[in-house]
């Protein structure tokens, strides 16, 4: 039995979906917050918006840590 990626919610699917609404908000005010707005972009997909989501919130923990 061959299984799809694009069933409940598969890698496929995710890769070429755009990002969420809250995944917009998000990264648009953590770019913000970490002086960083070429960050955020209008047409990225979910998973690189997951990604740039991840690396600001590191980038912002690594700062508030000094």
């Amino acid at each position: 039995m061959k299984a799809t990626a694009t069933k409940y919610g598969g890698v496929a699917e995710r890769v070429t979906e755009s990002m969420t609404p809250a995944q917009a908000r998000r990264l648009k005010g953590l770019a913000e917050e970490a002086y960083q707005p070429e960050r955020y972009a209008a047409d990225l997909s979910f998973e690189e918006a997951a990604r740039r989501i991840e690396a600001l919130k590191a980038e912002i923990d690594l700062a508030d840590s000094f």
